[in-house]
């Protein structure tokens, strides 16, 4: 992709646990976060006028939302990774929002998870 491009996006929050094994608490037990779920996609050349739909992209994160509120993260984690941090959470997330994104014309997608007001991880990459 062009190092320059259009871009937009939403974000949302949501309350869920998640547990990082081997570590003292309170992080190493069962705990919570209220995560806020930011996401941009970037296109080079708008279409319509537009990267994207942004009400499509709001109600495919409100699926991801509605999958994962007040939800245990350990139940999408993937192979090879021992817990769900915020950059696991991230690329989980990316993974869930690719084909609609895609669908809609997105070219490239970032997602970003916020586990307080400063701290976040994140996961970037083309959709091709």
């Amino acid at each position: 992709m062009a190092d320059q491009a259009f871009e937009v996006g939403t974000a949302k929050s949501v309350h869920a646990f998640h547990i990082m094994p081997g570590m003292p608490g309170p992080e190493g037990t069962l705990h919570s976060h209220d995560y806020r779920i930011e996401v941009v996609v970037r296109r080079a050349q708008l279409a319509d006028g537009m990267v994207c739909d942004l009400d499509l992209l709001d109600a495919a994160l409100d699926k991801v939302i509605q999958t994962v509120a007040d939800q245990d993260l350990e139940k999408l984690r993937p192979d090879g990774f021992d817990a769900v941090t915020v950059e696991v959470f991230a690329l989980w997330i990316h993974g869930e929002l690719a084909e609609p994104v895609r669908s809609a014309g997105g070219e490239h997608l970032t997602v970003r998870v916020w586990e307080s007001e400063v701290a976040y991880g994140g996961y970037a990459a083309a959709l091709v």
